[in-house]
């Protein structure tokens, strides 16, 4: 697997970077073959690491998010979120990973399939990514989907859990 480590205002030493692929081959390497991609953000909010997780293989984005004092602890946890999410979709997304990836492992409980309950049409008028954040907070929804009036594309404006906004741009493949 690679490992890509990014950090945003944090010095990263070689132990963190040792600790890190060693934890990979440990509990990821199971999973995911050689062309796996996993990528690790480290940042600093309130004198506390933030640490974002990201595997990407066949198609399929993991993510894990973890906030601690400790970058090896954050670590951890979002390996071990990684993991549950794993286990917790294995029918669905078990052709996507290494084969007899889970051997030996506790079965989970079967999820049930999902079940769409509503489909819902609206229109949508051109606005810009201010007008659809204000759009979102006066329909009190914690998303909401908009054609770009600057580009004509459909986007996805969505908030954080810092409380900051993103927007959701589809790229062609």
């Amino acid at each position: 697997m690679k490992v890509t480590i990014t950090a945003k205002k944090i010095n990263i030493s070689q132990a963190f970077t040792d600790y890190a692929e060693k934890k990979f081959a440990a509990k990821l390497d199971r999973f995911f073959p050689e062309e796996a991609e996993a990528k690790i953000t480290l940042s600093e909010r309130r004198e506390q690491i933030v640490l974002e997780l990201t595997v990407s293989y066949n198609g399929i984005i993991y993510r894990a998010e973890e906030t601690a004092r400790d970058k090896n602890d954050a670590l951890d946890v979002t390996i071990d979120r990684i993991i549950r999410q794993i286990r917790k979709h294995k029918t669905r997304v078990e052709k996507n990973l290494r084969e007899n990836a889970f051997a030996g492992l506790d079965p989970e409980p079967e999820e049930p399939d999902y079940e769409v309950i509503r489909y819902k049409n609206f229109r949508m008028k051109p606005m810009t990514v201010e007008e659809a954040i204000l759009q979102m907070d006066l329909l009190g929804h914690n998303f909401f989907m908009f054609k770009n009036a600057t580009t004509g594309i459909v986007n996805v404006v969505y908030k954080r859990d810092d409380g900051n906004y993103a927007v959701l741009v589809p790229e062609d493949n």
